[in-house]
């Protein structure tokens, strides 16, 4: 029996209890963190037994891919290799993992660590140590480019530049990745699209990853204006989807940046409930990059702050349910497992 933390909203989370629907599907996860001591996260501690116990609920997560989150950096040597410390701490969960003694997932079968590619050519040095720590599960990198000008828009934890995306430096490191076939995974908030959509042009040989349908906020100058953001990031998103090496990922829209405030209710959102309210972000991204460029994701713990992680599945299969055995294999595998060279 596990023996694990819980989150600071367990109780609340249990009084919506759903049974996993067509558990036969098989799932590659490919965004979930790992980290220790997080204070502000709903979940502080969250390590593979907190994980397997989120993916017990039925669902067949065969693997999973791990996206960096500051977590264990190195406290000693240089600091541009600090990350590496990260890649290594999630690698030893992986081979934990892969010895088959946790059950048949494969957890953190990838690893996105991070490098501060506005070191320049130093990070070609960082990202080649990202490698070798990650002994052939290290599959690219995040350096989270979320700002906005409102103070209740939390910018990324690296406090990056506004349009950091477009900046020299930045791109200085960033030419990089394609030599060493590492992807970019670009999280940012809606109305910073376009900086993805300017990367992906200019670097069309690397892969990049748009997380979280690209952050549409629901806070802000777009508190109660939802439809508003929704047609505002419809504009965007259709410019970037020209774009053949981005791939999206279809998930993430539960934090309290996207404005729906699901963790304000007395009980948490159903999956007919929140399939429905959201239904129409899911639909317009496979609409426009195809399945072959967009994976359901989890975000978790992240998105665990309005909804479990059984729930959130059960949403994903219903939100998909139109689609053909072989669209919906891509949408929560196949595309994924590709992407990510796993």
């Amino acid at each position: 029996m596990l023996v694990v933390e819980r989150s600071t909203n367990h109780d609340w989370l249990e009084q919506k209890i759903e049974e996993a629907i067509e558990p036969e599907l098989q799932i590659c996860d490919p965004h979930h963190h790992f980290w220790i001591n997080r204070d502000a996260a709903t979940q502080p501690f969250y390590l593979l037994d907190e994980f397997l116990e989120d993916i017990s609920g039925g669902h067949n997560i065969v693997s999973t891919v791990f996206i960096e989150c500051g977590a264990q950096f190195r406290k000693d040597g240089p600091g541009a290799f600090a990350c590496v410390g990260e890649t290594e701490f999630v690698n030893d969960i992986a081979e934990r993992s892969e010895s088959g003694a946790h059950g048949p997932a494969k957890i953190a079968a990838g690893i996105i660590g991070t490098v501060d590619l506005r070191i320049g050519d130093e990070a070609a040095d960082v990202l080649d140590a990202q490698i070798e720590a990650g002994k052939g599960r290290f599959k690219g990198i995040r350096l989270g480019a979320l700002w906005h000008e409102m103070p209740n828009v939390r910018n990324h934890r690296i406090n990056p530049p506004e349009h950091m995306l477009l900046h020299d430096d930045f791109r200085s490191g960033f030419k990089f990745l394609a030599p060493r076939n590492l992807s970019f995974d670009v999280w940012c908030c809606h109305p910073q699209i376009p900086d993805a959509t300017d990367l992906a042009r200019a670097f069309p040989d690397t892969t990049i990853v748009l997380n979280h349908f690209g952050g549409p906020l629901g806070i802000g100058p777009y508190e109660g204006k939802m439809d508003e953001a929704f047609e505002d990031w419809k504009t965007m998103i259709n410019e970037l989807a020209g774009c053949p090496n981005v791939a999206v990922k279809l998930g993430g829209i539960n934090m309290d940046i996207n404005g729906y405030g699901w963790e304000t209710r007395p009980i948490p959102p159903s999956s007919d409930e929140h399939s429905q309210a959201t239904r129409r972000y899911f639909e317009h991204a496979i609409e426009t990059f195809g399945v072959d460029r967009c994976m359901f994701e989890s975000n978790f713990p992240v998105d665990k702050f309005s909804i479990s992680y059984t729930t959130l599945w059960n949403s994903a299969k219903k939100v998909s349910k139109g689609y053909s055995a072989t669209e919906r294999a891509a949408l929560f595998h196949d595309t994924a497992t590709r992407i990510y060279r796993l």
